[in-house]
């Protein structure tokens, strides 16, 4: 267990469903712990610090510059995220089948990067503000997963056109994806929190 997290049961006692909660830049492991309550109440929750500091800031890869991602660090982190993941669902005894990432920003990155590196690891993912994290030189199968990606129209970070281009990436592997657009920049809307609590519902099942 060698990334720093912050674990909470189910309240129910049962752990069907785990949010996997990703920070963005500058987070930490019990940043989206609040969000991850309100979007699921009855899921257990792990929120996870990313390794990698930039400026003393958490990060889960590095960048070589805004939106330029050191690729071969991202292949790395997203590998030893996994493997931790794998770990968390032994030492927890989380359902393996029922594990969904949230994150946001560089931390909807590297849950992208789950999704096209080790597909079996999650179940499902809600991207905030995510882009396009690489380019899979082979698309993995995503029949069953499911994905919502929840993007800013004048969002300063990310062009609306690299957004597009993840969530045809992910059409393309087979997976159920959703892109809902708002008129926001960068920071999260409670319109769009609430569009993501209402499509957590499925998972209640």
């Amino acid at each position: 267990m060698d990334f720093i997290h912050k674990y909470m049961p189910s309240p129910t006692g049962v752990n069907d469903v785990t949010l996997l909660l990703l920070h963005g830049t500058g987070g930490n492991e019990e940043d989206l712990l609040p969000l991850g309550q309100f979007l699921f109440p009855d899921a257990a929750l792990l929120g996870v610090r990313g390794k990698v500091l930039e400026g003393g800031m958490p990060r889960f890869f590095r960048r070589l510059a805004e939106g330029v991602f050191d690729e071969e660090d991202l292949i790395l982190r997203t590998h030893e995220l996994a493997r931790f993941v794998e770990e968390a669902v032994q030492t927890y005894a989380l359902n393996p089948k029922r594990i969904i990432a949230v994150g946001y920003s560089n931390g909807a990155n590297i849950a992208a990067s789950l999704l096209f590196l080790e597909p079996t690891v999650l179940s499902a993912a809600v991207l905030l503000r995510a882009m396009v994290p690489l380019q899979p030189k082979v698309l993995p199968d995503l029949t069953d997963k499911r994905v919502l990606m929840l993007s800013g129209r004048q969002d300063p970070l990310i062009p609306s056109h690299n957004t597009e281009k993840l969530a045809d990436l992910f059409g393309q592997a087979g997976a159920d994806v959703t892109l809902k657009w708002q008129d926001a920049g960068h920071g999260l809307t409670n319109p769009q929190i609430a569009i993501a609590q209402a499509w957590m519902q499925q998972f209640a099942l």
